[in-house]
């Protein structure tokens, strides 16, 4: 359960932010992804662009995940399958947020939020590492936090060292 915040983004404190990502962390580390699809709000959107287009638009470039509400909920549904073997038994991660940044709120309500973030993945022996910055659109819907939009752009050129990307940044 989300702590309540102030009825308006504009009113939200970048503690209110930092807890509410480190809670997101924190499920998505311990596989509780219904959990998690929870911080959404209605029509979302999650996206992870490609190492050499971290700019690129879904629209006209290819991306490695570009998930609205129905593909992420299928999405969490797979990875709590057995369906995704790539994750089952499932990885342990650790997901580290930091340097989180607010921007001003738009005029759809939406506050902007970018943070820094370190995703470790244990799997079969062999440890992994995603670098780096999350962009997220964050509205108040039901007096609580939510995620409206997450963009997971990553710093590292290729993903030939880190293998794929079947977990969630």
């Amino acid at each position: 359960m989300t702590a309540s915040v102030a009825a308006q983004p504009a009113s939200v404190t970048r503690a209110e932010v930092e807890d509410f990502l480190y809670r997101e962390a924190a499920l998505l580390d311990a596989w509780e992804l219904d959990d998690w699809f929870g911080l959404f709000a209605p029509t979302l959107r999650y996206v992870v662009p490609c190492n050499d287009t971290p700019d690129g638009d879904p629209a006209k470039d290819l991306v490695l995940i570009d998930d609205d509400e129905l593909r992420l909920r299928l999405r969490v549904e797979r990875l709590n399958s057995r369906k995704a073997h790539r994750e089952y038994p499932h990885s342990r991660t650790n997901h580290q947020i930091y340097n989180v940044m607010l921007g001003p709120v738009s005029a759809a309500g939406e506050l902007p939020v970018t943070a820094l973030f370190t995703v470790w993945r244990f799997r079969n022996g062999k440890a992994s590492c995603y670098v780096g910055r999350h962009h997220y659109r964050l509205v108040v819907h039901g007096g609580e936090l939510r995620i409206r939009s997450k963009r997971a752009v990553l710093d590292m050129t290729e993903l030939r060292p880190a293998g794929d990307l079947a977990i969630i940044l």
